[in-house]
């Protein structure tokens, strides 16, 4: 593959008239003012593939799904919209069906269709549920944490858990000695918690201002101290639902490129207005929102991260900071070497950005 930019974000910088040069998938060179023939041309700018590390499914399936078929469509609606790089969201379920769950992604895990596997659930905390079913909510023990485990057989990269519940700590230390990176979500714990929380190991902040308190000034809970933390990054759903435009200019404010782009996306995502479910839960879906129907509480989104990323693009304004929030830090987050940027030695996932339009080049 030889294509040319008009220009591109390479080295965290956006650089005009790129030439980009791939051999079996891996971009081998790039140059500048390049005077070859390309295989194509782009008047656009070329940026790396989006990294979404959160995401639930899409086209009407979810990636918890029983035929691999549809969990291929929900991942592919996905990939049409920009995301390269895809981790597998699963919710709360009862521990013996997670590890169904989990059993069923690990060969499309080895196939490379998903880069590993997130668990949401079920350690989060009952006061901030959200679209969790509640009585399938638990605290952690460490004989089922390494049952999971096993049953991923090294696809697990990631879980959301509530750091304040019996055991929250411990288990941190635990999943983050396996290898796992341990996200704190779903939660109610206070600014010491979260502070003990960093320190055995979490790395980051599922859906920051979701699934938790709100940020307040004087206020002592996990939104505080995590925006306190300028070190970890926080997940953010910018679907114009989720997250207000005063908290996204506080995060944008607290510290440098901490934003990591997510869908927490839903079966709806890709699809139409309708009746849907997250596990047990019936969900309604009307004008691309998807809200519990038991009590109208947000129920994941039916976002794509092209969308999000050009929402962050209309926010911040500085498309290399936009390309570190999509793709850089999710796959720097997660430890995703290969991917994340345009750069000689990664895979060549290249994304056009044109007139707020994304087009995938290379995937």
């Amino acid at each position: 593959m030889h294509i040319h930019g008009s220009s591109a974000v390479v080295d965290g910088k956006l650089q005009e008239k790129v030439c980009i040069k791939a051999a079996d998938g891996v971009i081998t060179t790039i140059t500048l003012n390049c005077a070859e023939t390309p295989d194509s041309n782009h008047t656009g700018t070329l940026i790396p593939g989006f990294v979404d590390i959160h995401s639930h499914g899409g086209a009407g399936f979810y990636f918890s799904d029983l035929s691999p078929e549809n969990v291929a469509a929900a991942r592919n609606v996905h990939l049409t919209h920009g995301t390269t790089t895809h981790i597998a969201s699963l919710v709360t379920e009862p521990v013996g069906v997670l590890e169904e769950q989990i059993l069923r992604l690990v060969p499309m895990v080895n196939a490379g269709v998903f880069e590993g596997i997130h668990l949401e659930g079920p350690y989060l905390s009952h006061a901030r549920c959200g679209a969790h079913e509640p009585s399938l909510l638990r605290s952690p023990k460490i004989d089922e944490l390494s049952a999971l485990l096993d049953a991923g057989q090294g696809a697990i990269s990631m879980m959301t858990l509530a750091p304040e519940l019996d055991g929250g700590i411990e288990a941190i230390e635990y999943l983050t000695s396996r290898g796992v990176t341990v996200a704190l979500g779903h939660s109610q714990a206070d600014a010491a918690t979260t502070k003990a929380a960093f320190a055995a190991g979490a790395k980051l902040i599922t859906h920051f201002s979701n699934g938790m308190p709100k940020p307040t000034a004087g206020g002592t809970t996990i939104a505080e101290a995590s925006l306190a933390e300028k070190r970890i990054p926080l997940e953010m759903i910018l679907d114009g639902i989720h997250v207000s435009e005063e908290i996204l200019k506080e995060v944008l404010a607290s510290g440098d490129k901490r934003t990591i782009l997510i869908t927490d996306s839903m079966s709806a995502a890709g699809g139409a207005d309708g009746s849907y479910s997250i596990g047990s839960l019936e969900v309604v879906v009307v004008d691309g929102v998807a809200r519990l129907t038991s009590n109208h509480s947000l129920a994941g989104s039916t976002l794509t991260m092209n969308r999000a990323f050009i929402n962050l693009l209309a926010a911040n304004n500085n498309i290399a900071d936009c390309v570190f929030a999509a793709s850089t830090l999710p796959a720097k987050t997660l430890g995703l070497h290969a991917v994340g940027e345009i750069a000689v030695g990664k895979k060549a996932h290249i994304l056009e950005y044109k007139t707020s339009e994304i087009s995938v080049v290379a995937s």
